[in-house]
């Protein structure tokens, strides 16, 4: 696969784009965080903002990869639908969560939002496998962000 620069700094930028948008909107999460009763293994607040970089790169390399692949359009149409729409969900996940304050709405986005990256990873493996698999790491947080949504929810 030959390299082309300009396809791969789009495809790191949007998702690096989306999540800076969704904390920007969300406005000082980290001090809202740290306010909330935990749940058992609730990381520290200054690890999320670098797992959530790493995630967005593995994604954004992800969909590089679907992009430059020689797959037919109509293998990637499905696969950039949930893309976008896991895109959508996780812009939206921090603002419910931490601006309006609704744990269990939150906690249902969270679980469509598993949806749609499944989704993604069983469409991007079918053109790429190794775009679906950058995408695992994104799909094993999701569940564990799930169970702490719940927790906080509970014990708050």
């Amino acid at each position: 696969m030959k390299l082309d620069i300009k396809k791969l700094l789009i495809s790191l930028g949007i998702p690096l784009a989306v999540g800076g948008l969704s904390a920007l909107v969300s406005g000082g999460f980290g001090e809202r965080y740290q306010n909330l009763k935990q749940p058992p293994f609730a990381p520290p607040g200054w690890l999320f903002p670098i797992v959530w970089s790493i995630l967005y790169l593995l994604m954004g390399y992800a969909a590089y990869r679907v992009w430059v692949s020689p797959a037919e359009k109509t293998k990637k149409i499905p696969a950039w639908g949930f893309y976008i729409a896991q895109l959508l969900l996780n812009f939206l996940w921090s603002p419910i969560f931490f601006r309006l304050e609704m744990r269990l709405t939150a906690f249902f986005i969270l679980l469509a939002l598993w949806v749609a990256i499944a989704l993604n990873l069983r469409f991007f493996s079918q053109i790429d496998e190794f775009a679906g698999d950058l995408l695992l790491p994104y799909l094993l947080w999701v569940t564990f962000a799930a169970y702490l949504n719940l927790g906080v929810f509970f014990l708050n």
